[in-house]
């Protein structure tokens, strides 16, 4: 259950790079959250959550300050103790609800899905699409709502090492829901997405991560971000773009208790080819423009939503 918590608290000692946080989790810990979840159902389970958060809040500095860092932009106002411990609490319940979404257990969770049409007319295409998120809510939910939709499918397209351990422990929960995972930093990677893609397929990327190095070798789009300057990857824009596919903004909001808020929205429409490459750069930068202002808006009105426990802005000194 505090595998992702862990990485967050190491990647605070590796100079804040997320993509080579060492896994430091506890497996008897995972096997006990799991049996509780199990065994206890839901209602036990989630008092469970609170001397993890507790935990979290009490040994992880580093991350316990970025969160601060982040609360203070989206409230507008200086994070205290309890709205960081809220942020935490909400990530920890997110991570719980992903063992009963893996069991289908929809009937535990009140799901409001919106603009599905537009979802809708996309399948109806057969070109399949990307759908661009955050770390924002849960991912989860949106693959359970998928399920009830003939013809959806969704992979997700990530870097699968850094979950590794928290996955498998999900998987054994149901071994006959895992998740569809198309694996980045491989050669065939681009093949795979655009395969799956070809096939009517949804590929799920989220897009609140540069990547180790984007900042200092000047790559990724600089934009205002929550009032301060940030680096946001462009490379699933540019994916995109090479594969002539549509970008739709997806968020699976967690309003408290167990009720989920379902959101799709149009982001970028790449289908039609760029007259030139001036133009192709043009329209990757709007695209991230847009995507950050739709993440900035979402962080505002749901602030305890934005699971960032990095060092986002480079705050930090340079050890």
């Amino acid at each position: 259950m505090n595998d992702r918590l862990s990485q967050a608290t190491a990647s605070d000692a590796h100079g804040g790079s997320w993509a080579h946080a060492p896994e430091r989790s506890n497996a008897l810990a995972l096997r006990l959250m799991r049996w509780i979840a199990v065994g206890c159902g839901r209602r036990v389970s989630r008092w469970v959550l609170h001397p993890i958060t507790l935990y979290f809040m009490l040994f992880a500095p580093g991350p316990r300050r970025h969160a601060k860092r982040y609360l203070g932009r989206a409230l507008g106002r200086p994070a205290r103790w309890r709205d960081a411990y809220r942020l935490v609490f909400n990530f920890t319940a997110t991570i719980l609800d992903r063992v009963y979404l893996l069991r289908e257990r929809m009937d535990l969770f009140d799901v409001q899905v919106h603009s599905e049409a537009l979802v809708d007319a996309t399948l109806a295409e057969g070109r399949g699409a990307f759908l661009l998120g955050a770390h924002m809510g849960s991912f989860e939910v949106l693959r359970a709502v998928g399920r009830d939709r003939a013809g959806l499918r969704i992979a997700m397209v990530m870097y699968p090492d850094n979950a590794r351990l928290i996955n498998a422990a999900l998987r054994a929960i149901a071994p006959a829901s895992r998740p569809e995972i198309i694996a980045l930093g491989r050669s065939d990677s681009m093949l795979a997405v655009r395969d799956w893609l070809d096939g009517g397929g949804l590929a799920g990327i989220l897009g609140d991560r540069a990547l180790p190095g984007e900042s200092a070798r000047g790559n990724g789009i600089r934009v205002d971000f929550l009032g301060r300057e940030a680096v946001f990857s462009d490379g699933p824009f540019r994916l995109a773009a090479l594969l002539r596919r549509r970008v739709i903004f997806m968020v699976g909001l967690y309003l408290g208790g167990n009720r989920y808020d379902v959101r799709f929205e149009s982001l970028a429409d790449f289908r039609e080819r760029p007259a030139n490459g001036a133009e192709r750069e043009r329209l990757i930068r709007e695209a991230v423009r847009a995507y950050a202002s739709r993440l900035e808006a979402h962080c505002r009105a749901h602030p305890y939503n934005w699971f960032n426990f990095h060092d986002f802005w480079h705050e930090d000194p340079t050890p």
